[in-house]
């Protein structure tokens, strides 16, 4: 284990924080390694996949023979890489024997092993080997599709296992908002047994239909290869539970005299205290008296005499 060290200056104080734990994680970064002995088609696979996942993944290329992923004592290079490199899934390739063309893929919790799978590679075609227009080669940064096709990604417990873990390396960054302009590439994933899946990487290809909607036709560029599930590990309930929990939302602070309606939306109360208009200081309240003072001086005068000769007539 690393030695916990209080930051002493800003520069890695801030390098600190990016590795902190956030409520919403944006990425993931992937970590490609290799054992102490591998093929010719295995540092293919490996250098391809980086290609493919260049901006969040690191590549080491000398030989580990520590690496142990399925046996107990093997996985602590693993977790120690891990916590170096601050990626949160690894690809350890190796090849023997009994397991030619090996590849285990796995996700860390905390700095700990996850889960893991492994796989066979067969029928391995690197990029090079597809012609196509150049024009269509997937550009840096492009969110690309994901399609699982078949019955057995749902019914088998070793296929449901590596669709997860398949979906964690592939899909790259999380994003909020995208523009469609950039998908431009798609993983296709096929299940052509309940163990062996045929992954390809192809380009879209957008021709007119007559319609406002474009015709799509795939475009394979490579790489293509089988994968043929050998061995997978869960993890523990325990940590399960424990990855899977999510912040809760921070409680809103009531707002007073606000309130909410499914049809009318936001609807807020206005105070108004008693304005006592009466007692209010109008601009021109002089003028207006006097008018009224002239106005009734008018009607006294022409209502006096009149009243006189009524009492002299009675």
């Amino acid at each position: 284990m690393l030695k916990v060290k209080t930051p002493k200056n800003r520069r890695v104080q801030r390098e600190l924080e990016k590795r902190a734990p956030r409520l919403v994680e944006k990425g993931k970064k992937t970590l490609l390694l290799q054992g102490t002995k591998t093929s010719n088609v295995l540092n293919t696979v490996l250098s391809e996949i980086y290609h493919l996942k260049r901006d969040n993944a690191i590549r080491y290329t000398r030989k580990n023979d520590s690496i142990r992923p399925f046996e107990s004592g093997g996985e602590t290079s693993l977790e120690f890489f891990s916590m170096k490199t601050d990626c949160s899934i690894f690809v350890y390739g190796s090849t023997s024997k009994k397991r030619p063309d090996n590849l285990v893929i796995g996700r860390t919790y905390d700095h700990h092993i996850y889960d893991l799978i492994e796989v066979g590679v067969e029928n391995f075609k690197r990029m090079d080997s597809f012609t196509y227009d150049k024009k269509l080669a997937p550009q840096a940064g492009s969110k690309p599709f994901i399609v699982f096709s078949g019955e057995a990604f749902e019914s088998v417990d070793e296929l449901k296992h590596l669709k997860e873990v398949l979906l964690e390396l592939l899909r790259g960054e999380v994003v909020d908002n995208l523009n469609l302009a950039g998908l431009g590439r798609v993983y296709v994933c096929t299940a052509i047994s309940s163990n062996r899946v045929f992954l390809t990487h192809c380009a879209l290809r957008l021709k007119k239909s007559g319609t406002t909607v474009p015709r799509i036709e795939l475009v394979e560029i490579g790489p293509s290869m089988d994968f043929v599930v050998r061995r997978h590990r869960l993890p523990n309930e325990s940590l399960r539970k424990e990855a899977m929990k999510t912040a809760k939302d921070k409680t809103h602070k009531k707002i007073k005299n606000v309130s909410k309606d499914a049809l009318q939306g936001k609807l807020g109360k206005i105070y108004v205290p008693d304005q006592k208009l009466g007692e209010m200081v109008l601009p021109n309240k002089s003028k207006g008296v006097k008018r009224e003072r002239r106005e009734a001086k008018k009607k006294n005068s022409t209502n006096e005499p009149a009243s006189k000769k009524q009492k002299e007539d009675s």
